[in-house]
């Protein structure tokens, strides 16, 4: 296994949109296999490939012992919403308030290929709509308002600069 980097805002790559993958194979399953090795190292709950500079849509996601890797995710319903606090491995000391579908209906592929569709409530519905949001290049900054989104940009900017 390999510890992959985490980018960190504003690293341009993660603004970019993920690729559907169409091979399963051992290359798939050891980059879902780093990955999970790094989610946990970085002491996160999800970790979405884009997050280490992969093109690729896939996501991992472990939270109370649920374990998911998915493949292609898409949502397929989302049922009512909740406003919760949420934190990114991407966005390092950051917790914003977030509102969320709280019921989400879930279409993925396994590392194998297989299909799957899951529904999900409550706090892991909003870890998976975290996840697959930056598969569509989509942070969660992008779900706050204008100032506070300024706000956390200009932070993580100095923080950038700071590290160089």
């Amino acid at each position: 296994m390999a510890i992959l980097d985490v980018l960190v805002y504003p690293d341009p790559a993660l603004r970019v949109v993920a690729e559907k993958v169409t091979v399963f194979d051992d290359k798939l399953r050891k980059l879902i296999s780093d990955m999970w090795e790094t989610m946990y190292l970085s002491k996160g709950i999800g970790l979405a490939a884009p997050q280490v500079g992969m093109r690729a849509r896939i996501v991992v996601i472990d939270w109370e012992g649920s374990r998911f890797a998915l493949v292609n995710p898409r949502i397929t319903e989302e049922e009512g919403e909740e406003r919760a606090e949420e934190g990114c491995l991407s966005f390092p000391g950051i917790y914003e308030e977030i509102a969320r579908p709280n019921k989400i209906k879930v279409i993925y592929q396994d590392e194998y290929g297989c299909q799957h569709e899951d529904e999900i409530e409550g706090f892991l519905a909003r870890v998976f709509c975290h996840e697959i949001d930056h598969l569509d290049a989509k942070l969660m900054i992008d779900r706050l308002s204008r100032l506070k989104r300024a706000f956390i940009k200009k932070k993580m900017e100095r923080k950038a600069k700071a590290a160089v």
